[in-house]
């Protein structure tokens, strides 16, 4: 589909600066621009991209300012970078999703499907689950027993969802990733470790999107819960019991021990560590690698290394660090002199 420049900024609330019928129908990074796509410009330090940039449109922040005016039609608005997931959004809801369901697809007889959903080939429902309208499963994706996924649900190919758990509407799930897989329980005994039945589900809640090959684990009793609008990157652990808050968002390999308690707008660089029953605030921050030994009781804070601190005394700790080489010899060339002089008394 083609868009032009005055329907663009009249969907944004946009301003136009050049040619308000220029048409685009694809997108394109500023540095990779072409002809008949737009692309968007939020970070200053890739101004110089926009000059040369042969992209017909470009959104932009309305406080930028250009030394000069680029070849491309402008649309200033207040958030490029949120203004183009915008468009990508309308975008991708143009094109045609599948529906019906695929003849090698196997659902057992007491299973219900909603209107409109899509049963890829190879793709298993179980016994009494309940699939939404316009759900999406995917191709080679199992669904357990006693399921219930709720409407508009993406279950990419390869998904797997475990006996009894409970998705809500407009959750997207990865390829690869379980949910539902038994919690790390295990009781030392004489013989080794006795494992601890993990009776309990998985739920998540409305608006959800967990990346591709991601685990998150039945609780013990209970539920292991991701509220609403969480989103979690590839690769990420999150054991039994925890409670991830609504609206947090996880980068990659970021691990949760179990029954951890994270409130709701956090954000996690990747490789986080977690560990077990801590309670994290609202609105923390923990920069990549952080390891959380306990509970973060102060909503709001930014936090970086192991054990987390403010980002000013962690990065003044690591230029000490750095030099502790040096510093190490010169305590040891102080500790010769001063044996010298007790020894020369």
């Amino acid at each position: 589909m083609e868009f032009t420049a005055r329907q663009i900024a009249e969907y944004l609330g946009g301003t136009i600066e050049g040619n308000a019928d220029a048409r685009v129908s694809s997108f394109a990074k500023i540095e990779e621009g072409r002809a008949g796509a737009i692309s968007f410009l939020s970070n200053p330090k890739y101004i110089h991209y926009i000059y040369d940039s042969a992209s017909s449109i470009v959104l932009i922040d309305r406080s930028m300012t250009l030394e000069r005016q680029p070849k491309a039609t402008l649309i200033r608005v207040d958030n490029a970078y949120e203004c183009v997931a915008r468009l990508l959004q309308l975008y991708q809801s143009t094109m045609q999703r599948p529906t019906g369901i695929h003849p090698r697809a196997v659902i057992e007889p007491s299973a219900e499907i909603g209107e409109g959903a899509y049963v890829g080939a190879n793709a298993y429902i179980g016994e009494r689950c309940k699939i939404g309208s316009g759900a999406q499963i995917h191709p080679g994706t199992v669904v357990m027993n006693d399921v219930t996924i709720g409407d508009d649900v993406c279950l990419y190919p390869n998904v797997t969802i475990y006996y009894g758990c409970q998705l809500g509407s407009r959750v997207t799930i990865h390829s690869g990733t379980v949910i539902g897989a038994d919690g790390f329980g295990f009781a030392p005994s004489a013989n080794g470790y006795d494992k601890i039945p993990q009776i309990g589900i998985v739920i998540i809640e409305d608006d959800v999107e967990i990346g591709a090959n991601a685990c998150v684990d039945r609780s013990t009793m209970g539920a292991t819960v991701v509220h609403h609008g969480v989103k979690i990157d590839n690769m990420v652990q999150v054991a039994h019991n925890v409670e991830i808050g609504s609206h947090t968002v996880v980068s990659a390999q970021v691990g949760f021990a179990g029954s951890t308690k994270v409130g709701e707008w956090c954000m996690f660089g990747g490789q986080v560590g977690i560990a077990g029953h801590s309670t994290i605030a609202d609105r923390t921050q923990l920069g990549a690698q952080s390891g959380v030994p306990g509970s973060i009781k102060q909503p709001g804070q930014t936090l970086i290394g192991t054990p987390p601190m403010e980002p000013r005394a962690y990065f003044k700790s690591q230029a000490v660090f750095r030099r502790l080489p040096d510093m190490q010899r010169d305590i040891t060339e102080l500790k010769r002199q001063i044996a010298e002089l007790q020894a020369g008394k």
